[in-house]
């Protein structure tokens, strides 16, 4: 059997972390290679490495033999909405320069993430389907909704195996959230542990799709390993958890820790929340590779709260 060597680019960030430690797991310390604009503190294979720069990308890809690239690295909605073109020019030319690499033949495979964030106000928002009216009006929709255009042109044209999930909102403990519309449901665990009190920037009956990310890197890896051949989606696969509005959390965190309160002051990242989808329909990735997520909303809150107070050193 083949050795795989993966490289996964944005090792630093919020998936990027836990995938990073989850495949070194299963693959060896020595056979994932981190990568990131920052200097990673990590034991085991690192390189800085600017997405956007084809030559240093190649270079090493080439340095390390790699055989499969996760490419993580991009802007996200709430921080794109600040500075757009930047944003366009990250999210659009590290995926031309992934695919790129693949065409040559250099790599066999790319995981790349999409977003609910594809979807817009003309888009079904309950159990919405895989193939609907896609619409985004922010600039990480836009890009994202483009991106999968572009994965599906390069795998239909040059045999590229690139695949994807649109992630909905992901929760985790391990890593600070990284300027996203649903990083309310990550930042509400931290201030309930520390202040008790959380002012949240959603209207409170603002019903999003959410998943854990013990789930979300199970899906990754499950879709990376599943057979080419039982796969129809060169896009990007939906992908579905389960769905609360900041109220249902917020409840149930108050079961878990007495006097928690929460007010609501909605901003600009409720506007782009409002757009997308309160639910999402992914019968297609149950049937293509067996895909079932296994966290409800009261296991979440229970796992955020105790690895949560560990890790500030409260408990």
């Amino acid at each position: 059997m083949e050795n795989k060597r993966i490289l996964i680019v944005g090792a630093k960030g919020q998936i990027g972390s836990e995938l990073l430690d989850y495949l070194r797991a299963k693959h060896g310390t020595d056979n994932v290679i981190g990568a990131d604009l920052r200097t990673l503190h990590i034991n085991g294979p690192t390189e800085v490495l600017d997405v956007m720069d084809f030559s240093a990308m190649r270079a090493v890809v080439e340095k390390y033999g790699i055989t499969e690239i996760y490419l993580l690295a991009a802007l996200l909605s709430a921080t794109a909405e600040k500075k757009p073109e930047f944003a366009w020019e990250l999210n659009m030319k590290g995926l031309f320069n992934a695919l790129n690499l693949a065409k040559e033949g250099l790599i066999k495979k790319i995981f790349w993430p999409s977003s609910i964030a594809v979807f817009g106000p003309g888009t079904p928002q309950e159990n919405t389907p895989q193939n609907t009216i896609m619409d985004p009006n922010t600039v990480y929709g836009i890009s994202k909704l483009a991106g999968e255009r572009w994965c599906e042109y390069y795998h239909n044209k040059f045999g590229v195996d690139v695949r994807s999930l649109r992630y909905p909102g992901l929760i985790s403990w391990k890593s600070q959230p990284g300027g996203g519309t649903t990083d309310y449901a990550v930042e509400i665990f931290y201030e309930a542990i520390q202040n008790g009190n959380y002012t949240c920037f959603l209207d409170k009956n603002r019903e999003l799709p959410m998943m854990y990310m013990s789930d979300a890197i199970r899906a990754t890896v499950q879709l990376m390993e599943a057979p080419a051949e039982k796969l129809n989606i060169w896009s990007s696969y939906n992908l579905s958890g389960i769905s609360f509005t900041p109220e249902q959390i917020a409840m149930a965190i108050a079961d878990r820790i007495n006097n928690f309160s929460i007010d609501y002051k909605p901003d600009f990242r409720d506007k782009i929340a409002q757009s997308w989808p309160s639910s999402i329909n992914d019968d297609i990735a149950k049937a293509d590779w067996n895909w079932k997520s296994e966290f409800n909303l009261d296991a979440i809150v229970k796992d955020m709260i105790t690895n949560l107070t560990n890790k500030l050193q409260l408990s």
